[in-house]
């Protein structure tokens, strides 16, 4: 069932969760921390220090959200996602254009010539109450639902929204080492509680006997 679908009258999953093979998960949590942060050579690479989402443009005029700010310019001017979706309000970059600046606070700037440093727009995040009942449609875009609320606009570091940096990409917010550790820890309970299970066999089998 997918986020945001009822289970009673005025119930609704605040996440969603999917049925395997004999096996059935309680929910599918996504967990939207920062990750780390890895310095680039491209100026046009924006990562968010903290909470919030760009908001980009669908074909169809739909809004989409994403974390990742690896963007690009395209033949229009306008900072696009890598797949080509623009950002929402559309930020354009001139032809003749150089020296791009992002501030913390999304202001984009530039060295346009024969024009001096012009502001070209400025970078809005988004955020959004419950953030895990996003609907995930891959390419790391998200779309709103009933479970997550709807998005609110705001400027990068007021109201809770992480900053702007420039120059950097952020990375999986998954600690393999730790995670390696709770696979073990998790392990060694699966098979501490199957020699219990044995053991409890074994015992009914011998009173069986008597």
């Amino acid at each position: 069932m997918g986020a945001g679908e009822a289970t009673a009258e005025g119930v609704a999953l605040p996440v969603g969760f999917e049925v395997g093979m004999g096996t059935q998960a309680a929910a599918v949590h996504k967990i939207f921390l920062a990750g780390e942060l890895q310095h680039t050579e491209n100026p046009m690479d924006v990562a968010i220090d903290g909470a919030g989402f760009f908001e980009v443009r669908l074909p169809d005029g739909r809004s989409a959200y994403t974390r990742d700010g690896s963007f690009k310019v395209d033949p229009q001017g306008r900072v696009v996602t890598s797949e080509g979706y623009p950002l929402s309000p559309d930020i354009t970059i001139p032809a003749n254009a150089s020296n791009v600046t992002i501030g913390q606070d999304g202001t984009v700037s530039a060295t346009v010539k024969n024009s001096g440093t012009r502001s070209l727009g400025q970078i809005q995040l988004v955020s959004f109450i419950n953030p895990a009942g996003l609907q995930p449609m891959g390419q790391n875009l998200y779309t709103e639902t009933a479970a997550s609320g709807q998005p609110a606009s705001g400027t990068a570091g007021t109201n809770g929204l992480g900053t702007m940096m420039q120059g950097f990409v952020e990375t999986s917010n998954v600690n393999v080492v730790q995670e390696l550790v709770t696979m073990i820890q998790t392990q060694r309970a699966y098979e501490m509680n199957s020699k219990a299970i044995q053991t409890s066999d074994q015992m009914l089998q011998k009173l069986g006997q008597l």
